[in-house]
């Protein structure tokens, strides 16, 4: 019962997002308020339920997601982005730039929100496609892979900071995890994948064709790479910390609060605000305009994040998430896949892929503490579920199709097969992960 009782809620959200285009907001705080009602929450208790679930999850992650938007709409403004991407060009050559241009979604992608970074390095792309005369959808389909692993699989994009909390899951922990995992999965999605797409001929609108900075206005090259960095390689030293510095140090008040994301996005921000901003004669007010740009951009996720939220409160007030978990208890099924396929069916229906890793993880995670399964690799398991089979349900699709000036058939062709290859290979490479640690 508890198994059908969410498949209507699921269905329900599936026709206001697809059928009736209702805002992904709204379509939640309607599905869960008729939810609540279905899982028989008494009446007055509802609104109660649905703003414990908005707060709950905003509690943790607007500041997250807002400082890490801002500090990525600076790197992209300041030109570190576009320095990032010629100098691994140039350091790669011809012969591996789609290499390069997969390592600049990679590291670019890696404080960039998927929809400010598809906008900002797709015109790159068509840049190097001027150049070198080499297909678009060739020199394209790399760099979109990188960043849609980083999208799905790493902190402080959207999705997997919000499960990291969900199932007591470690920030440091996961990233290491994630980028193992991402290092084959973009490599097989990204250049691989790609030397068999020559054939698509692709001519670019000229509407997208760029205009890049002079080298002479770019941040030098050192300081784009180590403030773009600068986040993930204090996550990284923080939860390093705890294996080599002494117990007592390791465990100290000023360490644990530097550890903190909160803490690391901001100090990361606020070095970037110089290094990127006021040292390059950046006014402050200006500075602020890109930093006020960059809500706007993450507004629409806040609201998806808090409305995932407000359903996942409801699954768990009512008791039907308990109930759930002990039915999936006996299906004979690996969790990390069950976890996958479950969050697959949904960006199958929804197309958003925050909004699949978001609504499969309030399903899955009372299952967690049943079946003993990592809660760093279910992170990761959603989050390769939430990237496959993109098609035309999903903005991203269209981005893609529009950008590079293709039929749906070539779209399917390359973008859909390579976002399906990074969900495949990604849920291999957690499964491996699981049996090696």
């Amino acid at each position: 019962m508890a198994i059908a009782a969410v498949v209507i809620a699921i269905l329900l959200l599936v026709i206001l997002i697809t059928g009736i285009k209702l805002n992904p907001f709204l379509a939640f705080l309607v599905a869960s308020i008729a939810a609540a009602i279905m899982f028989g929450i008494p009446l007055e208790k509802i609104p109660g339920t649905i703003e414990t679930g908005i707060g709950g999850v905003l509690g943790s992650l607007a500041v997250i997601l807002c400082v890490g938007a801002m500090f990525g709409k600076l790197v992209a403004e300041s030109g570190a982005a576009q320095q990032i991407s010629s100098s691994l060009m140039r350091w790669c050559g011809k012969k591996y730039i789609t290499w390069a241009l997969m390592l600049t979604g990679f590291i670019v992608g890696l404080p960039l929100f998927y929809n400010v970074g598809f906008v900002l390095l797709v015109p790159l792309v068509f840049s190097v496609m001027y150049q070198t005369k080499l297909p678009a959808v060739y020199l394209g389909i790399p760099l979109l892979a990188a960043l849609s692993v980083t999208h799905g699989f790493l902190p402080p994009h959207p999705s997997p900071v919000a499960l990291i909390p969900q199932f007591g899951a470690d920030m440091g922990t996961t990233l290491f995890y994630g980028i193992l995992v991402a290092i084959p999965t973009m490599i097989i999605a990204g250049p691989l994948f790609s030397a068999t797409l020559k054939n698509i001929h692709s001519v670019p609108l000229a509407t997208f064709k760029p205009t890049d900075l002079p080298t002479a206005e770019l941040p030098g090259i050192a300081n784009s790479f180590f403030t773009s960095l600068l986040p993930v390689l204090m996550i990284a030293l923080s939860s390093l910390a705890i294996y080599l510095l002494p117990a007592a140090i390791a465990q100290a008040s000023w360490v644990q609060l530097l550890s903190n994301s909160m803490i690391v996005l901001l100090i990361a921000l606020a070095l970037a605000t110089y290094t990127l901003g006021i040292r390059r004669g950046m006014s402050m007010s200006r500075i602020m305009g890109i930093y006020g740009d960059a809500i706007k951009d993450i507004a629409v996720i806040l609201l998806i994040v808090a409305g995932a939220g407000a359903l996942k409160q409801v699954m768990v007030d009512s008791g039907v998430s308990e109930q759930l978990a002990l039915s999936l208890k006996h299906i004979a099924l690996n969790p990390l896949i069950l976890a996958w396929l479950i969050a697959t069916v949904i960006r199958i229906a929804l197309g958003s892929a925050t909004v699949a890793g978001l609504t499969a993880a309030g399903i899955v995670a009372p299952i967690i503490p049943l079946t003993g399964a990592d809660p760093n690799l279910m992170v990761l398991a959603i989050g390769a579920g939430s990237l496959m089979c993109s098609h035309v349900n999903d903005s991203g699709f269209w981005m893609y199709k529009e950008y590079f000036n293709l039929s749906v058939k070539d779209t399917f062709r390359s973008w859909t097969l390579m976002e399906t290859i990074v969900g495949v290979v990604g849920l291999m490479g957690v499964l491996v992960l699981d049996m090696i640690i």
